[in-house]
């Protein structure tokens, strides 16, 4: 039996996050479009049984119609192929969601509760889905395999070893130790939008299929399994044909705005992968990232991060008997008056001592 599994491909995000200029969300929309054609494709090419969707699959706040039945259309391309969903906390199958009121093709099966089986004369199905966008609890762990002569696969989106996020809420937490014990041949999981294919054996995030900004590097795609009697194969299939990428810029040999973005203009770049410059160092000058980002040359460059320090020696500037000297001497003067505070006097005496050059 030869399997698919994908998660967190949240069609029809904004992508707002991304920064930038020009229409990067629309492309990136339109990227996510051919990853999946990408896997309908795999799927006639290598005859897959079963296509399992761990949730999140698309947005159901931005979630258009249109895209629905583009999913579905691409979906009657693959008969032969079973389709299996369990909707995670960003799709959930709630009262008038698509998942709900869609009439969806015949060979797509999708989880309408926390617990559901489908079985078949050799494989069981397990599938656990979100009914809310919030879910603190999860039935899988006390899920008592049925069939443990047959193949067992659970699917499900959940939050492995999972604690509670910023804002209070968990997302179906479930213990890895007790998900092990269990004893399913395969655990297809998503919410998490970074693989572990290369640190776990059967209990799998794919990651999602594209990446959705720089806090989510590398190589972005789906997991192709095939079993044989009970053996088990799995590979990592890159779909996503770009990358995030951050790039560290050391600036303490700058000394100037126009230096500095001829710098970054001349990087030898991937023209592929979307870029952060993320400028390290000692900086010998106000650095005003609003001001250079537009000037910039390579469009593939989103962002500009300045985690630099100031690189002048204020204590020897200080002694110094000029106006620099001066300038720096009744700054430190406020600074211990308790009238700024110290990264304000920092600042200052920046941008203070940049005017003097």
């Amino acid at each position: 039996m030869k399997f698919i599994h994908m998660a967190d491909m949240h069609f029809d995000q904004p992508f707002s996050g991304l920064g930038g200029t020009g229409n990067l969300g629309d492309m990136r929309r339109l990227e996510q479009r051919k990853v999946f054609r990408k896997m309908i494709d795999y799927c006639n090419q290598n005859k897959i049984d079963f296509f399992l969707i761990a949730g999140d699959f698309y947005d159901h706040s931005y979630v258009r119609k249109s895209t629905i039945e583009y999913m579905n259309q691409l979906f009657q391309e693959i008969p032969n192929t079973k389709i299996f969903i369990a909707p995670g906390n960003h799709d959930p199958y709630v009262k008038g969601s698509y998942y709900e009121t869609f009439a969806w093709c015949e060979n797509v099966h999708i989880c309408k509760s926390n617990l559901e089986i489908v079985e078949d004369s050799k494989y069981d199905i397990y599938m656990s889905s979100f009914t809310d966008f919030h879910q603190e609890e999860s039935a899988v762990e006390k899920i008592q395999i049925k069939h443990p002569e047959k193949i067992n696969i659970l699917l499900t989106h959940c939050d492995l070893n999972g604690a509670r996020d910023e804002n209070g809420f968990s997302y179906q937490p479930v213990s890895e130790s007790k998900i092990n014990a269990l004893g399913f041949d395969y655990v297809a999981m998503g919410h998490i939008h970074k693989t572990n294919f290369e640190q776990q054996k059967n209990l799998i995030y794919p990651g999602s299929p594209i990446s959705f900004g720089f806090d989510e590097p590398g190589e972005h795609g789906m997991i192709a399994g095939e079993f044989n009697g009970r053996d088990l194969k799995t590979e990592f299939v890159r779909l996503d044909d770009r990358k995030f990428e951050k790039y560290d810029l050391p600036v303490d040999d700058i000394f100037s705005k126009e230096e500095l973005i001829e710098k970054i203009s001349n990087l030898q770049l991937d023209e592929k992968n979307l870029y952060e410059i993320v400028l390290q160092g000692n900086r010998q000058f106000e650095i005003r990232v609003r001001e250079i980002l537009p000037l910039i040359e390579a469009k593939n460059i989103l962002k500009i991060k300045d985690k630099t320090q100031i690189g002048i020696d204020i204590e020897q500037v200080a002694k110094e008997n000029n106006l620099r000297g001066i300038f720096v001497r009744e700054i430190i003067q406020k600074y211990q008056e308790g009238t700024y505070t110290e990264q304000q006097i920092k600042k200052a005496i920046e941008i203070g001592l940049e005017i003097m050059l």
